[in-house]
Parts: C-alpha cells; structure tokens; sequence
C-alpha cells in the first residue's frame, strides 16, 4: 500500500484530503507544522509527500529543500494558494514535483499523485495477485505456473487492476486508462471482461482476488 505524508495547517483540509486518499487505499499520516511534517517526511517511510507552502514555523519550501538532500527521488506536491508564475517556478526550483492551486478539485489532486506515482508501478516487469504472476516484458499470465491465455484487452485490465493491487479502481479510471475513451460512455463492458479474467483465471469463491465495488469499480486484493 502506498504511504502519503500531508503537511498542512488547515485540519479542515487535511482531514478532506485524509478521507479521500484513504477511500483510494492509500495510506495517510498527517502533520499540521513544518518542524514535525520534517521529522516524519526524514524518516523515509513515505512514496509522496502533499506539502502546504505556507506552514507556521518551517515553511513548505524549507521543508521541501531540506528533505531533497536525503531524499531525490520520492514526489512532492504543493498545495497552496499562491497563484503566480513565478512562485510556481519557485516552488518547482525548491525540488518539488507538481504544484496546485488552492482551492482544487480532489479528482484532479489525485490524478496528478497517481503520476507521480506510476514510474514505481511501472518499473515491475512482473506483477503478482495471489497465485497469480503478469509479465509485462513476455505478455505471459500463470496462476500456480500454470500459463493462462488471455486477449490483449484482458491482459491490459488484469494489469491495470494489479498495478492498483490495494486500490479501488473507479469504472472511469479502468475505461480511460484501459479502453483510452476519454468521455461519457457506457462501461458495462468492464463487467463483460471482469466476468471473462474470472473465469480464464478459473477464481474460486475463495479466491476472491478481483472484488466487485458495488457502485464504484473494481480491486484487486489479496
């Protein structure tokens, strides 16, 4: 599971992001000053870190800059209400990531932490759910080392799922990301193909590794 330190001083904002994030299956600690958003940022637990610029004591930006000489490669985010080009720049010269305006949407926060994200997900040439292994480099499926033969499309949905392995996957997110359509339509071919992975995958009920999200999408879980 994902790991995801906020830093902000607003405990309305924290708490709404802490929520949110939580509900994507990640999981989320909270700081609301600079000194101890440091301390828990150095500790090196987190994959990305949400900082707020303006925080009392150590500001976002010393934060940022101090945790980039121990750490190059772990994301940071910005969350703040500066809305000029030149404090983005700054902002992004501090060694930060990305950077979003104050107020935003959740969605559009969590789609930028999912890019951030992605280059660890996919660096893994190989994928495991249960019994279950994916070879993104050969394009081979084994459930026991037994090879499973599956169509280009269900091949590109397991992968999905078991790259999001502990996420829920709303049905939007699996019929942009999957079937590339960027507009309104209707997903009910994701039940279609979830039907077809279990049956290829031959799941018992006791291997409940792609769960139904009643409303929502689709996880993939141990």
């Amino acid at each position: 599971m994902m790991k995801i330190l906020i830093v902000e001083d607003e405990p309305g904002i924290s708490a709404f992001l802490r929520q949110g994030l939580e509900e994507e299956s990640f999981e989320v600690d909270v700081a609301e000053t600079g000194a101890e958003g440091l301390t828990l940022a150095l500790s090196g637990e987190y994959d990305l870190l949400l900082l707020d610029w303006m925080l009392p004591g150590v500001s976002g930006v010393e934060l940022c800059r101090v945790f980039r000489k121990s750490f190059r490669d772990i994301p940071v985010i910005f969350l703040t209400a500066k809305d000029t080009a030149e404090e983005a720049i700054f902002a992004l010269q501090s060694g930060a990531n990305d950077y979003i305006r104050k107020p935003f949407h959740f969605e559009e926060l969590l789609e930028r932490i999912r890019v951030q994200l992605r280059p660890k997900i996919n660096d893994q040439s190989e994928l495991t759910l249960g019994p279950i292994t994916l070879n993104r480099d050969t394009f081979e499926v084994y459930k026991h080392g037994v090879p499973v033969s599956l169509t280009q499309k269900e091949f590109a949905l397991l992968e999905f799922l078991m790259r999001n392995k502990g996420r829920v996957c709303r049905r939007s997110s699996i019929i942009a990301q999957v079937w590339d359509i960027h507009f309104e339509y209707n997903t009910g071919v994701i039940d279609v193909y979830i039907n077809a992975l279990r049956k290829k995958l031959a799941l018992t009920d006791a291997e409940n590794y792609i769960q139904t999200v009643r409303g929502v999408g689709y996880l993939a879980k141990e």
